[in-house]
């Protein structure tokens, strides 16, 4: 069994939960962070992790080539420390993983791509909404693939050693496909935790799991084309035991769990609760969080036309509802104050916003949300 990939997602810590667009737009630069700085200790340990890739069977010349421009980047460690769907509620992650603009992008995306997904989900037995929940949690559509050179940020994190086994032998993997020659050493970007293309593979998985669906030789995830990543996350479910045309799982509302699967409870006794089944452990498969599990189910879901869920969290510490903070959202917008997307989501951008308004309205700039706030927006 691989190693979970929830203990280096990318995808939703930019959620991918922090933005968590169709089309391609232009990737984000990396952050300071992001960029090298001097470590002596790291250098000497690179010297280390050269040789015994070449004891592994890699060639001098592709150690060499990868190894060229490697440097340390702190941005990674401190990304390490702070994954997204270990700090978020479920009612905030939920909120953005199945907001309506994910959903509008991801059918927009079925319509873009229709015979491509329809030959996958012919092929490996997967429906096509659940590959598209996947590549909108992962990238938001491809838009946040990542731009970390993905040989720096792996040798970083096994430098570190908090787990130095698992990321070097996620680099060796790394080093295995530029051996193959499925990408080059500059072309080989990603997350801040080695995990690439569309649908963020990390290398162990992509080279259990990556497919060559176009023919021309190369398993090329990294391309803005999403063919070969799309078939290759269709494969990676398929083969790890998709069900085709059986649910992930039911929300549970005013009835009894039918006893076919088993009941979580993400928010506990105060949100929804669900009903799963065995593709739902197929998903954790992909990626083990449990948020991130009943994210991509419940993305798919609405991808199909299924309904919002009908659980609901109450109030938040300001007193507000997620359908109150939406509409103090859009009120900030139409004041011209920039939130974002209007999901719900109290993050960094909105508390500016109610700054700004109360800034300019005379108010005590408290930076905080509160009914008094909403009854002035809407």
């Amino acid at each position: 069994m691989l190693y979970s990939r929830r203990v280096i997602s990318f995808g939703i810590a930019g959620l991918v939960l922090t933005g968590c667009g169709a089309g391609r737009t232009s990737r984000p630069a990396a952050g300071a962070g992001m960029r090298p700085a001097p470590n002596a200790a790291f250098d000497r340990w690179i010297l280390g992790a050269m040789s015994r890739a070449k004891a592994r069977g890699i060639s001098e010349a592709t150690v060499a080539r990868a190894f060229r421009n490697v440097g340390y980047l702190p941005g990674v460690i401190e990304r390490d420390r702070n994954q997204t769907e270990f700090v978020r509620s479920f009612e905030d992650y939920m909120a953005i993983a199945a907001s309506d603009d994910r959903i509008a992008k991801g059918r927009d995306m079925l319509r873009q791509h229709a015979r491509l997904l329809s030959q996958l989900e012919a092929k490996y037995g997967v429906e096509k909404e659940v590959i598209v929940a996947v590549w909108g949690l992962e990238s938001r559509y491809g838009e946040r693939r990542g731009d970390v050179p993905v040989i720096s940020a792996l040798s970083t994190l096994a430098f570190d050693g908090r787990r130095g086994k698992f990321f070097e032998g996620q680099l060796m993997a790394a080093l295995k496909i530029l051996e193959r020659g499925d990408v080059s050493a500059d072309r080989m970007t990603g997350s801040w935790a080695g995990a690439m293309g569309h649908t963020q593979f990390i290398p162990t998985s992509y080279l259990a799991y990556a497919v060559d669906h176009r023919g021309d030789g190369r398993r090329d995830i990294w391309s803005d084309d999403p063919t070969d990543a799309l078939a290759s996350t269709a494969a990676y479910l398929s083969r790890s035991g998709w069900n085709r045309g059986q649910r992930w799982g039911d929300e549970i509302t005013g009835r009894a769990p039918t006893g076919r699967g088993r009941v979580v409870k993400p928010a506990g006794d105060s949100g929804p609760v669900f009903e799963v089944y065995d593709n739902y452990r197929v998903i954790g498969r992909y990626n083990n969080a449990q948020k991130y599990i009943i994210g991509v189910g419940h993305l798919s879901d609405r991808l199909m036309g299924r309904p919002a869920l009908r659980g609901t969290f109450g109030p938040d510490e300001y007193g507000l509802t997620l359908e109150d903070r939406k509409a103090l959202q859009r009120g900030l917008t139409r004041e011209g104050f920039d939130v974002g997307e209007a999901d719900g989501v109290i993050g960094q951008k909105t508390l500016s916003a109610i700054e700004g308004f109360q800034r300019a309205r005379g108010m005590p700039v408290t930076g905080q949300p509160s009914r008094a706030l909403l009854g002035l927006l809407v």
